[in-house]
């Protein structure tokens, strides 16, 4: 995901602009990461003097705020952080985010992310959550159907391990993304992939294998 001088990350202001609000209410969550208070920071210097109201939820060493079903719930958008996805998605469990995101999700708010936070919306998808050597992860959220393969075109393992996976049933067939680029699904129908570089794609990868390269639509910095 790029991030244009002086100005927030594109995917992010795409969903922002989802939302139809001049004051759009987002929380991010870094958990992946294990709540790195730098990456939140920069975010929230990223967003100085933006209309769009950011707050975020902390989960180390204890939640930050009393209610995160409450603060979630009342988001017109939460992003999800990369890292570890694996990780993420226990601790969410602990805390019943699980539950909390699914309602979320039902309650029309818009759901982003990217690396972990792409794959974690998805049944699984290829992760380095388990080391340097990438493995399947199997135990994702489930919002929507499929798998889901970020860093296509910038990790060479990607590929053909993605490709495997579906081969042998371990994954559904899904999405694969390029480095900048990001599906966009209303309820479980993909609409629309944008990108944030050009020449950069979007896949929908099937067993057989076939894969199919989608039309992106490049998005520019105000």
């Amino acid at each position: 995901m790029m991030m244009p001088e002086n100005n927030v990350p594109l995917h992010l202001d795409y969903a922002l602009r989802l939302t139809g609000k001049r004051e759009p209410r987002m929380c991010v969550l870094n958990t992946a990461a294990g709540d790195d208070p730098r990456w939140t920071m920069y975010l929230y210097d990223r967003f100085a003097g933006h209309p769009a109201r950011v707050s975020h939820l902390a989960l180390f060493p204890m939640p930050n705020v009393a209610d995160p079903a409450d603060l979630l719930l009342s988001q017109d958008v939460i992003f999800v952080g990369g890292g570890s996805v694996a990780n993420m998605l226990a601790v969410w469990r602990v805390h019943s985010l699980d539950v909390i995101m699914r309602k979320a999700w039902h309650a029309g708010i818009v759901m982003a992310g990217s690396s972990a936070g792409g794959i974690c919306w998805f049944e699984g998808g290829t992760t380095d959550s388990f080391g340097r050597e990438l493995r399947p992860f199997t135990d994702g959220l489930g919002l929507l159907a499929g798998s889901f393969c970020p860093h296509y075109n910038s990790e060479s393992g990607r590929r053909p391990l993605y490709h495997r996976l579906i081969a042998d049933g371990t994954l559904s067939g899904g999405i694969a993304c390029d480095d900048g680029v990001g599906a966009h699904f209303i309820d479980d129908e993909l609409t629309e992939v944008i990108a944030d570089r050009p020449g950069s794609g979007a896949y929908r990868v099937e067993p057989g294998i076939t894969e199919t390269r989608l039309d992106a639509r490049y998005l520019v910095s105000a």
